[in-house]
């Protein structure tokens, strides 16, 4: 069998170049359907994250507003200054522990001695009132309050010392006679005044002491013990004078 070949050199070259261009062309529109998929996705993957930060600058925003509203915010959130304030409520806080030591001090000596069954702090009106039983009676009421009105409260900061009274009124209240838990005739009574300021003046304002007619105690850091014959349980009521 004879083949005769009619296609010239030139018209296969040009059937092949044709053929490669095809395939360029449509490579190339791949690739570009391709390069087009990748920035869509791209443009959607950053447009979300736009919104996304968007959405929390927001949020952000009006939690910092509602921040900003408080009133002294520095001096709420700042874990520097809540430390200060700390220490200055610290070194500015009343010794309320003092009015036991002050309550032993006037104590009058026996037979006229006596036993509290109350004691009543109120610091806004700068109040004490105590409530307590005498065995022997008004003789021993009576000692006590002219040994209250006679005490002092003594201030001492280096070379400088002030005295002022430790009040200058009592308010009596209700006394009556029963018996206490030993069964023992006694004056059942209580009292209110009002105290100095420097009573229960804080430990940086300097030494503080209780001068009594009969010594002087210091009362500065709530030193002294506190004897148990102090305090005794309410007595028995049997009658008001």
């Amino acid at each position: 069998m004879i083949e005769i070949n009619l296609l010239p050199n030139v018209k296969r070259e040009l059937l092949k170049t044709r053929a490669m261009r095809n395939r360029v062309i449509s490579i190339s529109f791949l690739a570009g359907g391709a390069s087009i998929a990748a920035v869509v996705v791209l443009a959607l993957i950053f447009g979300s994250q736009i919104a996304a930060e968007a959405v929390q600058n927001g949020v952000i925003k009006d939690r910092n507003d509602k921040l900003m509203a408080v009133e002294d915010l520095n001096k709420v959130v700042t874990i520097q200054n809540q430390l200060t304030k700390i220490n200055e409520q610290h070194s500015g806080k009343k010794i309320n522990s003092r009015i036991f030591d002050v309550v032993t001090a006037v104590n009058p000596v026996a037979p006229n001695n006596v036993s509290f069954s109350d004691i009543k702090v109120n610091p806004e009106s700068k109040t004490i009132t105590l409530e307590g039983s005498a065995v022997n009676g008004y003789s021993a009421l009576e000692t006590l309050k002219k040994t209250i009105l006679n005490t002092k409260v003594q201030t001492t900061d280096g070379d400088k010392s002030s005295e002022v009274s430790l009040t200058k009124e009592i308010k009596d209240g209700d006394t009556s006679f029963g018996e206490n838990s030993e069964g023992k005739k006694v004056l059942q009574f209580s009292f209110s005044f009002e105290y100095a300021e420097e009573l229960l003046a804080p430990a940086n304002n300097g030494t503080v002491s209780v001068l009594t007619p009969t010594g002087k105690v210091d009362v500065t850091d709530s030193r002294q013990g506190i004897p148990d014959s102090l305090f005794k349980s309410n007595s028995k009521k049997q009658e008001k004078k």
